[in-house]
């Protein structure tokens, strides 16, 4: 090994540990909860024990997300490409969907810790 390799891996083990013990690699436990954000800006947090719907008007677009059985869905968008309706539902911490076209994201906190590391295609 070279030096640099050397270097490279004790970084990316330092970056691990901070996120780790920030608390970004560890989540919580139950009491999950969908985050909305519109541009960046948070619009509303909507508890995944109760279910319904929400819709989001956005200068963008409108985007209907739909709460089931712990479940977070986003079930409709007038967006052109509906990557985010096609997107499975999430309700694992630090799960999220993204709608790009209307700068919108749904984030779940505070859940269970999904059980896959990585996912490769």
């Amino acid at each position: 090994m070279k030096k640099g390799d050397i270097i490279l891996i004790v970084v990316v083990l330092a970056a691990a540990a901070l996120l780790y013990f920030s608390g970004i690699l560890s989540p919580g436990g139950k009491g999950a909860e969908a985050q909305v954000y519109v541009d960046g800006q948070l619009k509303e947090t909507i508890d995944l024990s109760k279910d319904g719907e929400y819709t989001f008007e956005t200068e963008n677009g409108v985007n209907t997300l739909k709460i089931e059985n712990g479940e977070a869905k986003m079930i409709s968008a007038d967006c052109p490409d509906q990557i985010c309706v096609n997107h499975s539902a999430v309700s694992k911490e630090n799960e999220s969907i993204t709608c790009l076209p209307h700068k919108l994201i749904v984030e779940i906190h505070g859940g269970e810790k999904s059980h896959v590391d990585v996912v490769a295609q």
